[in-house]
């Protein structure tokens, strides 16, 4: 027996050897119920990994539900053996290159099941409320859309007063043209018929633009309506998919009364009746009685033709205005199932995502614990040599194994043998209080 050999265990190193047996009676007492923990873990998440995969399968036939039922056990076999093996095996790698190795592969293997698995559960989780979260936000886009239009809409109508001033305008000179104010000759002749004429061109675009003002108040009141009626389907009870179905009728109703707003703007109708003011002027023959009258009249006709395009080019600038307004994007609403709303709308449901995650990846914690506590006790038990970590009941299971081996090998008369001699010093050990301390540190605890 060498010095090394022989030593007396410090008081440091007994008490690390006391920690290093409790933990191993912790971890035994643990692993009695591990595997069925597991084992719910992974139901629970092949249960809600179904209900994602039902939703997204379509159709309600016995294969369909079998389908189903199939892929969620898959993932909740996968799981068990997946983590059963993490558990064993990455707790007992002893080399850097061993752990870096299982932990790159359980980080593979966590990437699968989020894969498969996970976001199934986020789906099944908060599916419902993320295509409400899609329909509420359709309706914000439309109410958006349906407000610009019929802010358009009413702005074209104020393009009324603008043209009401230009006719009224040349029915004014035309009065006083008929007085002969205008061009010293009273009468209605040349200058009269090209003063009246665009009056009247000016009095049936005012009448035209007068008559869509009810027609965009009965739109924009529809239209709303039609939103009181989708965020009613937003919120309301039932299945989400078929107050979808309603929701998508009524967006298509609303897109066609938007369309029908923006087509009742009359900007772009004054702007081109501003345009054919001025360059659409027949002018009459001239039929004053002398030269000089004539020549009156041809001088008020250039002056009635500069006023023209002063007016045209007012309510030209006036129209485009109203036609530079900016246009709310055009929406459409699309159908979306729970698993992509899930996914477009991940941000909002952070909580969800977590909690169907965590019932996945939760045994990866379990994974570092024991990766821990199996160092812990390599680090205490590796202090001391393994003969002095020995207890009574391993040194007499030692004891009897020996004496069976003695009894096989020598059938006929006992001798003296080494192994009695150190049976007898065994037995000696465990009756004599005083030598008890030549007995593993551990032992000496578990006696006190």
């Amino acid at each position: 027996m060498n010095e090394d050999q022989g030593r007396r265990p410090t008081r440091a190193e007994a008490q690390g050897l006391r920690q290093a047996r409790e933990i191993e009676q912790h971890l035994t007492a643990l692993d009695s119920f591990a595997p069925l923990a597991l084992g719910v873990l992974a139901v629970a998440s092949g249960i809600y990994t179904y209900l994602g995969v039902r939703a997204q399968l379509d159709g309600s036939g016995a294969l369909t539900f079998f389908a189903a039922v199939a892929y969620s056990l898959a993932v909740s076999v996968a799981i068990f053996v997946f983590w059963s093996y993490m558990i064993r095996l990455t707790p007992a790698m002893r080399t850097a290159k061993a752990r870096i190795g299982m932990l790159l592969t359980m980080a593979l293997g966590s990437c699968a099941i989020v894969a498969m698995s996970s976001w199934l559960n986020a789906a099944a989780l908060a599916g419902s409320a993320a295509v409400e979260q899609h329909l509420a936000l359709t309706v914000r886009d439309y109410q958006i859309e349906l407000e610009q239009a019929n802010r358009v809409a009413v702005a074209s109508q104020g393009l009324q007063l603008d043209v009401s001033r230009a006719r009224q305008s040349f029915e004014d000179l035309s009065s006083q043209e008929a007085d002969g104010n205008l061009s010293g000759t009273s009468g209605r002749g040349a200058v009269f018929r090209v003063l009246t004429s665009k009056g009247d061109e000016l009095a049936a675009l005012e009448t035209q633009i007068a008559a869509q003002g009810p027609l965009i108040a009965a739109a924009f009141s529809e239209g709303n309506a039609i939103l009181s009626r989708m965020r009613a389907l937003t919120a309301a009870a039932g299945p989400v998919g078929e107050r979808s179905v309603i929701f998508a009728e009524e967006s298509v109703r609303l897109a066609g009364l938007i369309a029908q707003l923006r087509q009742l703007s009359v900007a772009p109708v004054v702007d081109r009746a501003a345009r054919d003011l001025a360059a659409s002027v027949v002018l009459p023959e001239l039929d004053g009685s002398s030269d000089t009258i004539r020549g009156a009249q041809q001088t008020t006709i250039d002056s009635v033709l500069q006023l023209l395009g002063q007016r045209a080019e007012s309510l030209r600038a006036a129209a485009q205005v109203v036609i530079a307004l900016p246009a709310a994007e055009e929406t459409t609403y699309q159908p979306i199932s729970s698993a992509d709303a899930v996914l477009r709308y991940a941000g909002d449901f952070i909580p969800s995502w977590a909690g169907a995650i965590a019932i996945d990846l939760l045994p990866a914690v379990l994974v570092f614990m024991m990766m821990v506590a199996q160092s812990a006790i390599r680090e205490d038990r590796a202090v001391v040599d393994a003969e002095e970590t020995m207890t009574l009941g391993e040194l007499r299971a030692a004891l009897a194994a020996l004496r069976g081996i003695e009894a096989v090998n020598e059938p006929r008369g006992p001798r003296p043998t080494a192994t009695d001699d150190v049976a007898e010093q065994a037995e000696q050990v465990v009756q004599v209080d005083a030598d008890f301390d030549n007995v593993a540190p551990l032992d000496r605890g578990l006696r006190k």
